[in-house]
């Protein structure tokens, strides 16, 4: 997995209590047409997008690439948490030589509010932090996102600075299994 470092990709499922990571199957392509459909799901990422585009551009097995898991409860997508490399030319970076893992995630509406957020990404820290030891993550978000906010914070990001880009406030933290050097 040249993005994460060597890592083998897919790892097997990541089991918590309630939640199943694992790799997308082609099962999952009407939630991610939903995912992506979703005006609220888009509120902070520039809109939906339409579902006639999504239709003709998603592929059959949509997602399948390293650093991403499918959120799975009892046997259905519920969202999405992928771990890539950020790309140097953003604005923000707490290595040196940049190219910090970056945590996402995306979830259906009706999985809001019930903490699976925060269960899933939880998990996927853990697997990172096993995976590549000491290697911080980065989280970027809209300072309007309320629910970003606090599970960022819920899940130990510290703020690292706050910027202005895509016409709204961003807040950028670091997470690290060790303690931060920020």
């Amino acid at each position: 997995m040249p993005e994460l470092g060597s890592i083998a990709w897919p790892p097997a499922p990541i089991r918590t209590e309630r939640l199943v990571l694992r790799e997308s199957e082609a099962r999952d392509r009407a939630a991610f047409i939903e995912l992506f459909a979703s005006p609220e799901v888009g509120t902070y990422l520039g809109g939906p997008r339409p579902r006639d585009e999504l239709d003709r551009a998603v592929p059959e097995v949509p997602g399948r690439r390293p650093g991403l898991f499918v959120i799975e409860l009892d046997g259905a997508m519920i969202g999405t948490i992928e771990l890539n490399r950020r790309d140097p030319e953003h604005r923000s970076h707490v290595r040196p030589d940049a190219g910090e893992a970056e945590l996402g995630y995306l979830f259906l509406p009706e999985a809001w509010g019930r903490g699976y957020a925060a269960e899933a990404c939880a998990a996927a820290l853990d697997w990172f932090a096993d995976a590549l030891p000491g290697e911080p993550v980065v989280l970027c978000t809209q300072t309007a996102n309320n629910r970003s906010m606090r599970l960022a914070a819920k899940l130990g990001f510290a703020e690292v600075q706050r910027f202005e880009e895509w016409g709204a406030e961003q807040w950028f933290g670091v997470w690290s299994s060790v303690t931060p050097s920020v």
